[in-house]
């Protein structure tokens, strides 16, 4: 790799980075351009813990993890607790089992509230929406569905907002905007279920041709074979039976692969927008009375099919130097907190769960959720200010729509309908890649100048599912790997506040001066400097972090 010393030296030679109140020195300069970026692909190796890298050793716009821990080797660290609200998670993974947090203040299998919480038997957290091993997978609607379900009755008649009450009006607004998203999701879903359904009949069809003339033909069927068939038939109605087959043979489709996507389609119509689906069978509560507690179990594994919540542990915190998957802090302790389901989250659950992470002694609740609409999202907004009353800090993901976030709403934020932050304590992350050039921004990342206030590597993440190791990708990656350093910082500087460490996150990153392709879903592409796509305008780095968290640490010991 051809070294990039000389640049080094001249740009640490000349930096120096000041801001309005924690006024560090970070000795490295801040600011990267394409100059630095490989001249030739990564290989499959490089690719593996890519995010762990050094841009200015390796040319990689990774976080300096290793570095980070060259500096901290003589230095002594707190355990961490990290608070995951998310899906059900695999506490027995060999990877992850020793860093699965327990309640000590809690006998296990008595049926006894011991702790006087309001949870019985919560010995590794709680499960909010009460599935357990066996069950099928749990479904939930859409929030669209609940909020029209809500307002329906009062404003299904109305025409014209004249005819609403002052105190009305935001509702009625809410309500149509909601209706009207309602129906382009449910439309878009029937026509997937009508394509698909279409596409399924036709690979049956050109299967039969198949076995017609090739009797004795397995999958995975050779496209040359298909092809040289195709050449032999006379008959046209076989030739375009057969060819649509071809069509979907190149683009790697197989029956099951189908079949299964039109399963899908099928579900989201039965159960995420349906408005008669019962989404708390399995809990029994009332969504709309927060005081309606306790319910779920302690079951936090669950069904054991989803495997989001195992990944962002295993990124966050496992075992490491590991053969297989090297968390980036494992002197953590994970706190599972399952509320998500094959549908929107309630903010019942999240704000219970924030609470409980905080009641509890989590220092960073991780939150790798969001929706577009919200039904309470006062109950989120006063968990969130709990827990910045407590010196938690929450991360969350900015969502893989390729939005622009400061247009379009999500959920949770730290901001209300007046974009004013009131906290700060809550960091919004999006998905930065490897590719130091025009795709240096996933294309799918929700972005925001203003609602956005960081990116971090979330591309091609080596991680841990319930079965083997895999990769992953999105913005959820990059809200484990911000919550990862933000565990470092607290486990090495604990006089550190919740809003001390967001701050740091911020003003450490690294610059990029770096035009890229501006995420969307259009087929044109953008180019925009990756500055205007986020708050700080940054990418998160571990060893820059930690240099800054000891210069503010070392200043409140005075």
């Amino acid at each position: 790799m051809k070294s990039l010393q000389p640049f080094i030296l001249f740009l640490m030679c000349s930096f120096l980075i000041a801001c309005s109140s924690i006024q560090p020195t970070i000795k490295q300069s801040q600011t990267i351009t394409s100059t630095f970026s490989k001249k030739q692909a990564l290989t499959d190796e490089e690719k593996k813990d890519w995010h762990f890298k050094n841009i200015y050793t390796d040319s990689i716009p990774g976080i300096s993890l290793d570095k980070a821990y060259d500096f901290l080797k003589d230095k002594k660290g707190d355990t961490i607790i990290v608070a995951l609200i998310d899906t059900e998670l695999d506490i027995d993974h060999a990877d992850l089992k020793d860093q699965v947090w327990i309640n000590k203040d809690e006998i296990p299998n008595n049926n006894i509230d011991d702790d006087d919480n309001g949870y019985i038997d919560d010995i590794h957290g709680w499960n909010y929406v009460g599935s357990k091993k066996g069950d099928k997978i749990p479904y939930s609607q859409i929030e669209h569905v609940r909020i029209i379900k809500k307002y329906d009755s009062q404003f299904r008649n109305i025409v014209s907002v004249k005819d609403v009450p002052e105190h009305k009006k935001r509702e009625f607004a809410l309500y149509q905007k909601v209706y009207i998203a309602y129906n382009k999701r449910l439309k878009k879903v029937q026509t997937d279920v009508e394509n698909y359904t279409i596409a399924k009949n036709r690979f049956v069809l050109g299967v039969e041709v198949l076995e017609k003339y090739l009797p004795n033909i397995e999958e995975p069927y050779n496209l040359s074979s298909l092809d040289s068939l195709k050449q032999t038939l006379k008959n046209k109605d076989e030739i375009e039976k057969l060819e649509r087959l071809i069509h979907y043979k190149k683009y790697k489709n197989t029956l099951v692969s189908i079949s299964n996507r039109l399963k899908l389609f099928k579900e989201i119509v039965s159960y995420n927008l349906n408005f008669d689906f019962d989404e708390r069978y399995l809990t029994n509560d009332d969504m709309d009375d927060l005081n309606d507690f306790p319910y779920g179990n302690n079951d936090v594994e669950g069904v054991q099919k989803f495997s989001h919540a195992t990944k962002m542990s295993s990124i966050i915190a496992a075992t490491r130097n590991d053969t297989l998957v090297e968390g980036i802090n494992d002197k953590v302790k994970i706190m599972p907190l399952s509320i998500s389901v094959a549908g929107s989250e309630h903010d019942k659950d999240i704000a219970l769960a924030i609470r409980y992470a905080v009641d509890n002694g989590a220092n960073v609740i991780n939150m790798s959720i969001g929706k577009d609409f919200s039904l309470h999202p006062e109950w989120v907004y006063d968990a969130i200010k709990y827990a910045e009353k407590h010196n938690v800090l929450i991360v969350t993901s900015a969502g893989n729509d390729a939005y622009d976030l400061d247009k379009i709403e999500n959920y949770p934020n730290d901001a209300k309908s007046d974009g004013v932050e009131f906290v700060k304590n809550f960091i919004k992350a999006g998905n930065s890649s490897y590719q130091l050039n025009a795709k240096l921004v996933q294309r799918a990342s929700n972005y925001g100048k203003r609602e956005v206030d960081i990116f971090a590597p979330g591309t091609r993440i080596s991680c841990l599912n319930r079965w083997r190791m895999t990769t992953d990708t999105g913005t959820s990656e990059s809200s484990a790997v911000v919550s990862s350093i933000a565990s470092l910082l607290f486990s090495y500087y604990p006089n550190l506040t919740a809003s001390e460490v967001k701050q740091i996150i911020m003003e450490s990153g690294i610059s990029y001066d770096v035009m890229v392709n501006k995420p969307s879903t259009n087929k044109e592409k953008e180019l925009v400097p990756f500055s205007s796509l986020s708050k700080s305008g940054k990418i998160v780095n571990a060893y820059n972090a930690l240099l800054l968290a000891e210069e503010v640490s070392k200043k409140k010991e005075k």
